[in-house]
């Protein structure tokens, strides 16, 4: 099996073929177009088995990515962090778009459990609304924060509450006290109040978007305890298909909530994962959160681990990938589902 390493950028793509022990076959720079992606797909058709390791930079290795699924091919996505060991441990220094390449290669040869990649469905859609509103939210905390340092010095000592300027009557009431004021500070004031009205109202109507996208996309998901509309759009996006992790431990790797094994001694323990896609890893944990928050199953786990010996953050820890489990569960239920909806229309058409 011939693996062909891939460094992706915005005009062009370098690949590097490696054998089983990763020595270097051939390598190839092609332009970032629909013609160097054919170039490269003939290019490859020399290695009777090949299988393509893209670098998991989706906006730069989408589009090949999807052509070369197309084409019938095989691809697996690196994490870029995978690079950082293959190209400190390689012969020959420096960087490179070949070292770059040959290091992806040699990532995807080491760890044969890669996740593999698929075309896009509507996960990549639901993904992108959710992106688009997070970005907005964080504009709109900006200006939040800006307004607020205006209204203390115009309005001191009778500023709005913390986390109350989303608020359409909060918003009116300032707009008319801010009316009967007059200078730069006031009119900036204004100005900047009429910009967090209109950045709520898009982030109002981005979360009805997602929460009617995601409802048939993650109906078992929606029923999980403290998993809403937003947290399980969050998750749909972010995994991109359930299908593509082997297992719910390798899902549970991906997501940061395995274990991280320490031993000391005879003595075996184990810590919180700092790796992993930490939008997952946050999206779980709000939903552990939550789920603690009220009486259910997760606050009657993380009781009995409690009892049992547990610290409170290693319950919580195990409350947590308890939760990833059921999360792969259920997605690829609802993935199944949504597969077998959609076969089934287009048949019907």
């Amino acid at each position: 099996m011939v693996i062909i390493g891939a460094d992706t950028h915005k005009r062009s793509h370098t690949v590097v073929a490696v054998d089983a022990n990763g020595r270097p076959l051939a390598e190839r720079t092609v332009a970032a177009t629909p013609a160097g992606h054919l170039e490269l797909r003939r290019w490859a058709e020399r290695f009777a088995e090949r299988s393509w390791a893209l670098e998991d930079c989706r906006n730069l290795s989408r589009r090949l990515e999807a052509d070369l699924l197309r084409a019938g091919q095989r691809v697996v996505r690196v994490p870029p962090k995978l690079m950082a060991g293959a190209r400190v441990g390689g012969r020959e220094p420096g960087k490179s778009d070949p070292i770059d390449a040959l290091a992806v290669a040699r990532a995807a040869l080491r760890e044969p459990d890669l996740p593999t990649a698929q075309l896009d469905g509507p996960e990549r859609e639901v993904r992108i609304l959710v992106d688009h509103r997070e970005d907005l939210v964080a504009e709109r905390t900006r200006i939040q924060n800006r307004l607020r340092w205006h209204l203390h010095e115009l309005l001191p000592g009778s500023e709005p509450a913390p986390r109350s300027l989303d608020r359409t009557a909060v918003l009116d009431g300032l707009q008319r006290r801010l009316a009967v004021e007059s200078g730069t500070i006031a009119r900036l004031a204004v100005e900047l109040l009429g910009r967090v009205r209109e950045l709520t109202i898009a982030i109002n109507r981005l979360e009805r978007e997602i929460a009617a996208l995601v409802r048939p996309l993650a109906a078992s998901l929606l029923e999980l305890v403290g998993c809403g509309a937003l947290t399980a759009a969050k998750l749909v996006g972010e995994t991109a298909g359930a299908s593509r992790f082997r297992s719910r431990a390798a899902f549970a790797r991906h997501n940061g909530t395995a274990p991280v094994p320490v031993w000391s001694g005879n003595v075996t323990r184990h810590r919180l994962s700092r790796g992993g896609n930490r939008q997952l890893n946050a999206g779980i944990h709000r939903i552990a959160v939550t789920q603690l928050q009220r009486p259910g199953p997760g606050r009657d786990y993380v009781e009995h681990r409690r009892a049992a010996g547990d610290t409170n953050t290693e319950a919580i820890r195990a409350l947590r990938r308890r939760i990833s489990d059921e999360v792969f569960r259920r997605l690829r239920h609802d993935e199944q589902h949504w597969n077998h909806q959609s076969a089934g229309l287009r048949a019907a058409a």
